[in-house]
């Protein structure tokens, strides 16, 4: 045979087995408003990059007649490719073939891009939209889904690891998600669940549908297993466009620099908090009146949303946000909120990107439903998160920080570098009405008009320990700053303490109250 022929063969082939399980199956995957493996990976990357592996692999099964079926490319498709010029590796389960079920080979080829990302030091993106373990294969599908889990964790905190979910994700596959560093999940598309609903009515009796129970909203909204949402496909691969841009390709590099840009703001940043401490107000103003281009990347924004975590830049570097929302119950901190905070503080930490935090907050939130749920030990998350970190920590008190709130959120005895106050902070053990309850109890009681009296000492209060003044005088705030000069003393905290070099005791590893 010529090389011509040779390579119209091997063209043929190609095409064959780039249609995954047919035209047939291609029309009902796009009947269900789903794009097929192939377009998906072609949207997400950049023009032309795409470069696959592994495409005549071919499974091995051969009982309950599997050895009569030819699944091209076993259900996944992998390669390499770029996002605005950053190298990835991605591998994305093709649910027209045989429902995207992992088996053996397929897992092997899911594991190979893996530890090639690992040893290259590049992101990996996983899509995911499979009917689970290949039942017929057995024990070998669960081999492969624990050889997934293994390189997950080994690649944690050493590359960045984002999951796609577009199609169901149920069992164990969904732990390699749960594993990952940023889920992605699209409405009416994505669906995760241990435990269908089929398998949860013939065991409790209860009657759910598949997106109650897993859809992509009560994965952005009620359980927080997903950081971001959107409506679309498309929107979902614009926002993992855009997040690659703020993070860098390894725990070894940073995140790449952009132009400086001034921030879009142009009113007075003193004007976004109200006069009135008991007034609420978006943080979210705030930190796109300081960041470049005011542009603020949010993550996790429908979960916890009394914690308001995500990215911005500052003169063009990558800076994380941790900051108290006092529109969502005054911006306490409570059994999800400070999950949702430890985990990126280290995440943050993991990838050399510093951390700015806002605080405003009166605490964490008490009540018997949060003591039960264990507020304590979720609680220590962030403590023992921002003790930990030692990329840059800057924290900036915009106005309350009482009793343990102020201590959890980067504050100088956690390690913060650098420490602000605009001048409405309130520094205090507690609010100054529970405060001068306290304190002032008996005078309170003695006195004619006990209203009158307890505002009396409320003010007093105030005066002597609700500000940022006792603080700074005792060498805990670095500096009490006017509104305006926020943006500027950030800029030079992050420049100044960029070759930071912050020694720790040697271990193995800590052990953090999961």
């Amino acid at each position: 045979m010529s090389l011509k022929k040779h390579i119209l063969d091997l063209r043929k082939r190609k095409e064959q087995v780039q249609k995954g399980g047919g035209d047939k199956a291609i029309e009902k995957q796009v009947a269900r408003g789903k794009q097929t493996a192939r377009n998906r990976i072609l949207a997400l990357l950049d023009r032309d990059s795409f470069t696959e592996y592994d495409l005549f692999v071919e499974h091995e099964a051969r009982d309950f007649g599997m050895d009569k079926k030819q699944l091209h490319g076993d259900g996944v498709i992998i390669g390499t490719g770029t996002i605005y010029g950053a190298p990835i590796c991605i591998y994305a389960q093709d649910f027209t073939v045989e429902g995207g079920s992992l088996g053996l080979m397929h897992a092997r080829k899911i594991t190979k891009i893996m530890d090639h990302a690992l040893k290259m030091r590049v992101p990996c993106v996983g899509i995911n939209d499979s009917g689970g373990a290949r039942i017929q294969e057995g024990v070998n599908a669960l081999a492969g889904y624990g050889e997934i889990f293994y390189r997950n964790t080994l690649s944690s905190g050493v590359i960045p690891q984002i999951s796609v979910i577009l199609g169901p994700c149920a069992g164990g596959a969904v732990y390699s998600p749960a594993l990952t560093d940023f889920v992605f999940v699209v409405d009416n598309i994505s669906k995760m669940f241990i435990t269908g609903p089929s398998v949860i009515e013939s065991v409790l009796g209860e009657k759910i549908s598949m997106e109650d129970l897993g859809g992509a909203r009560v994965h952005a909204e009620t359980t927080g297993n997903a950081h971001f949402f959107s409506n679309s496909e498309d929107e979902c691969f614009e926002q993992i466009k855009k997040l690659i841009t703020f993070i860098p390709w390894s725990n070894t590099k940073r995140a790449k620099t952009f132009p400086p840009k001034p921030p879009k703001f142009t009113g007075n940043i003193e004007d976004l908090i109200p006069a009135d401490p008991r007034q609420p107000y978006d943080v979210r103003d705030v930190i796109k009146a300081i960041v470049d281009d005011s542009d603020f990347f949010e993550i996790q924004e429908l979960w916890a949303a009394n914690i308001v975590i995500g990215f911005g830049r500052l003169n063009g570097e990558t800076v994380g946000f941790v900051a108290n929302q006092p529109l969502v119950l005054a911006g306490v901190l409570d059994c999800d909120s400070s999950d949702k905070a430890a985990r990126f503080i280290r995440y943050c930490d993991a990838f050399n990107i510093p951390i700015v935090t806002l605080e405003d907050m009166p605490g964490y939130l008490p009540g018997v439903d949060q003591e039960h749920a264990g507020v304590i030990r979720h609680g220590a998350k962030v403590l023992y998160a921002y003790s930990e970190a030692t990329v840059p920590k800057v924290t900036v008190i915009l106005r309350k920080a009482y009793g343990g709130g102020y201590i959890a959120m980067n504050s100088r005895h956690l390690g913060a570098d650098f420490m602000f106050a605009w001048p409405t902070a309130e520094i205090a053990v507690m609010g100054p009405e529970g405060a001068a309850n306290i304190i002032f109890r008996k005078e309170i009681e003695e006195a004619e008009d006990k209203d009158v009296m307890r505002a009396k000492k409320v003010e007093e209060y105030k005066e002597k320990f609700a500000n940022p003044f006792v603080a700074a005088a005792k060498g805990y705030i670095d500096s009490v700053i006017e509104p305006s000069e926020t943006r500027d003393l950030l800029l030079h905290a992050i420049e100044v303490s960029a070759h930071k070099d912050d020694h720790r005791p040697a271990k193995k590893h800590g052990i953090p109250p999961f």
